[in-house]
């Protein structure tokens, strides 16, 4: 009965697709999926699968540490030791997931959709409760940092199989890419999501900051008015600040539900368009041959570096714009408009791409964000300037932290070329690169609290300490700047280029071609027998 509702369900889904397309101007010939194209709609329900991962990691980099120090009120000691254990542990479950998913066996559903799908209900569950405060005082860091290893290592069982689909839903390389960019352009309109639900809804009930000792002394008068003391206008309490932030969850959480279902029932994952298999290996054989590989250790390194510094960036600007420039109210606007710009630069970014290749563009996009990175730190607080300088990076951070994925792909054909014996593992490559990305986020989180601990950060403060606006200016600028220009350095010698790319897709077509037809003729063989 069950399978029959499914299969009716998959007939009407077809139905609507087909007549979208209609709609879109493509008219599908019957052999579409046969020939490894895709339609509009796969492409688009591909991409989807791709939001969850992005707008739940937009909102945890943008405001989880703010949350922590401000809403929470964890120490900034046992906060950086959340953040950075948080990460940590969620970098190690991603070789972990990518191994047991290359050893997962195929479903009718495929190998990596059953992992998506399972991974879903315990995930949005976990992340809700990441934004709870519990009644208690004691076991609250313990609380976080539970819910927050949970949610990560349930959003790797979610994100890996997703990145490593990739290679399942065509044989075809330029379909990939156009699927990629679909994807690209999801995954930055899912931040600018993130961004909005989080910041929006947070925005409206964000509590007054507590004035200190010093503040006091130097401005008394502005405290003897404030709104907390004025009964005629209405008191935002921390109570308030923190049901905002559970609704915030929960939009996103329903938003997470609804994306992992859409790429359920629209995308097909496509066993026979891949090369035949090799034998299963085991895990550390599995590290030892992608990383022993030098494009992919390059792209690997090279990523990582820059991802440590947008991830700086990232982590500690919300608390930048509120605490140093003093946009304690705008903050969540910035960050929109930064997201916003990103969303807006993909089109031209993918132009880019194809006009002077991947490498090209993602120099161009990382050292195009550095003059403003130092612009913005540079000039005393104005509000104008601070969204310009927005607006222009958020162009640069659509390439520099993006476009790296789309150059994954490339690796693995390269890989598969070159080790034609070796198929069959690219869930391996995509947790490996996952790996650092996250693991890049869990050192900035935890470097960047524990310095604002050592600076003598005040939760909730209207003002804070010199030593803390210097740290957030090394944070925000200096240090980023550093770990972007070592990460370009390592990408110079990345050698997979667009000819290179055209002679490895021609060779895999060949491949194919020749495999194709050993098996036709062992099949009228075995017939003849």
């Amino acid at each position: 009965m069950a399978a029959n509702t499914r299969g009716q369900f998959l007939q009407k889904l077809a139905i609507i697709e087909g007549v979208s397309c209609l709609l879109l101007g493509e008219i599908l010939p019957d052999d579409k999926q046969v020939s490894g194209l895709l339609s509009v709609c796969n492409k688009i329900c591909y991409a989807i699968g791709g939001a969850p991962y992005q707008i739940t990691g937009c909102a945890l980099g943008f405001f989880l540490q703010i949350y922590l120090l401000d809403v929470a009120q964890i120490d900034p000691f046992y906060a950086s030791i959340i953040l950075f254990v948080g990460r940590a542990w969620d970098a190690v479950t991603d070789p972990t997931v990518g191994f047991l998913v290359s050893r997962s066996p195929w479903t009718r559903f495929g190998r990596m959709l059953p992992w998506i799908v399972l991974s879903t209900p315990l995930a949005v569950i976990s992340y809700f409760l990441i934004w709870y405060v519990p009644p208690f005082e004691n076991g609250k860091v313990v609380w976080y940092l539970f819910f927050y290893c949970l949610f990560q290592s349930l959003q790797t069982c979610f994100h890996v199989p997703y990145s490593a689909l990739t290679m399942f839903i065509s044989s075809e390389q330029k379909e990939r890419d156009s699927a990629t960019a679909y994807r690209m352009t999801v995954e930055v309109l899912g931040t600018v999501l993130g961004t909005a639900i989080q910041g929006q809804i947070v925005g409206l009930a964000n509590a007054p900051c507590v004035p200190g000792p010093a503040d006091i002394l130097a401005e008394p008068s502005n405290f003897s008015t404030s709104p907390g003391l004025n009964e005629s206008k209405p008191v935002i309490s921390l109570e308030h600040t923190r049901a905002a932030y559970m609704i915030a969850s929960g939009v996103i959480c329903l938003i997470y539900i609804i994306c992992a279902v859409v790429l359920f029932f629209g995308v097909k994952e496509q066993k026979g368009e891949r090369l035949s298999e090799s034998e299963p290996m085991s895990f550390f054989q599995g590290i030892k041959l992608v990383m022993g590989y030098g494009p992919y250790a390059k792209l690997v390194m090279g990523f990582l570096f820059t991802s440590l510094g947008f991830m700086l960036l990232e982590g500690n600007f919300a608390l930048f714009c509120s605490s140093t420039l003093g946009f304690r109210n705008d903050f969540q606007n910035i960050l929109l408009v930064i997201m916003l710009s990103a969303t807006l630069a993909i089109p031209f970014w993918q132009w880019f791409l194809t006009r002077f290749g991947k490498k090209t563009a993602v120099y161009v996009g990382t050292v195009a964000v550095i003059p403003f990175m130092i612009l913005v730190v540079s000039l005393k607080s104005n509000l104008a300037v601070t969204y310009i300088c927005s607006f222009a990076a958020g162009v640069g951070v659509a390439a520099a932290f993006l476009l790296p994925w789309s150059m994954l792909p490339d690796v693995v054909d390269d890989f598969q070329v070159q080790n034609p014996d070796f198929t069959g593992h690219e869930a391996l490559f995509y947790s490996f690169y996952v790996f650092f990305t996250k693991f890049a986020s869990g050192v900035s989180l935890g470097i960047s609290t524990l310095s604002l601990d050592f600076a003598g950060y005040i939760s909730r403060g209207c003002s804070q300490p010199k030593e803390v606006d210097l740290t957030l200016k090394l944070l925000v600028s200096a240090a980023p700047i550093a770990l972007m220009a070592i990460g370009l350095s390592i990408m110079y010698s990345y050698p997979i280029n667009e000819e290179k790319r055209q002679a490895n897709r021609k060779l895999l077509q060949d491949l194919r071609e020749n495999e194709a037809d050993s098996e036709t003729d062992s099949a009228e063989l075995a017939n003849v027998v």
